[in-house]
């Protein structure tokens, strides 16, 4: 906490907790409110604020929706990792070489809460193994509410320890070691080849219809769920399903089910669902 920090209110918790939840369709319980006020803390800082109440006047009045967008990458959680929930990526395979073999020549993937990139790379390295020989045409839809995690998955480089899980084989072929003069530590870049495979959006999930028109091949919407209640979820799901082609695949996280949610979707192995044909 900042010096001259006047503490948050409940009452303060609770207008802030009804923005999060209004613009982000994220649920914050009072057990929330020390990680909440420790995130808004940080942005005040940044713009010279004491005061949650005066944070709460900016936002209110933000009429270019500026300042919301930076609330909400503070808010936002981003947990990501190469390889994360490798089961999705063995069964992505499976379905990318079935598919090749069937003749399909183009394919469209969605990654729904991308972060910074791990995630949508790991895709795209999983295609183009699987799609050895072939060269079909491959898209990856990469979108995240946080516009700052979205500039480093556009980015795509990373450090030593996050490629850790990559691979060693597809390290060398899909990441190249860049080196900062100055800067002790290596770092790793996504190869063009992968990185001309995805295109960025911002996108709140929480407020459908969304832009897109579909079929997709594919969909990650991975430990996102967790943070929506039903009302969310279902709409989401909703949407998912419209987009899908039919035999198309849904994973999400393994701590999520889509249980009690109004769906066509039907649950093939742990954490991922088909559109029936």
């Amino acid at each position: 906490m900042m010096s001259g920090h006047t503490g948050m209110t409940p009452k303060v918790f609770d207008e802030f907790r009804d923005i999060v939840y209004a613009r982000s369709g994220i649920s914050m319980d009072t057990s929330k409110q020390a990680l909440l006020t420790a995130r808004i803390g940080k942005r005040m800082r940044k713009l010279g604020l004491s005061d949650f109440k005066d944070y709460l006047k900016l936002l209110n009045s933000d009429k270019d929706g500026q300042e919301l967008v930076e609330f909400l990458n503070v808010v936002s959680t981003n947990v990501t990792s190469f390889f994360r929930e490798s089961s999705h990526f063995d069964l992505l395979a499976e379905l990318m070489r079935g598919w090749v073999k069937d003749g399909q020549k183009r394919f469209r993937f969605w990654s729904a809460a991308c972060s910074s990139g791990e995630e949508p790379y790991t895709m795209a390295m999983t295609l183009q193994e699987a799609s050895q020989g072939h060269f079909p045409d491959i898209k990856i839809l990469c979108t995240d509410i946080d516009t700052t995690v979205l500039q480093k998955c556009s980015d795509g480089v990373y450090s030593a320890q996050q490629v850790e899980s990559v691979p060693t084989l597809m390290r060398t072929k899909y990441l190249e070691k860049i080196k900062d003069p100055g800067d002790d530590e290596a770092r790793y870049q996504a190869k063009d080849v992968l990185r001309q495979m995805l295109t960025l959006k911002r996108l709140n999930l929480s407020q459908p219809p969304f832009p897109m028109t579909g079929p997709l091949d594919c969909v990650f919407c991975r430990n996102v769920m967790i943070y929506f209640d039903n009302r969310v979820r279902e709409a989401l799901v909703g949407e998912i399903q419209r987009l899908l082609k039919p035999g198309g695949m849904l994973m999400i996280g393994h701590s999520e089910t889509l249980t009690g949610l109004k769906t066509k979707l039907k649950a093939v192995k742990p954490a991922v669902y088909i559109k029936p044909l």
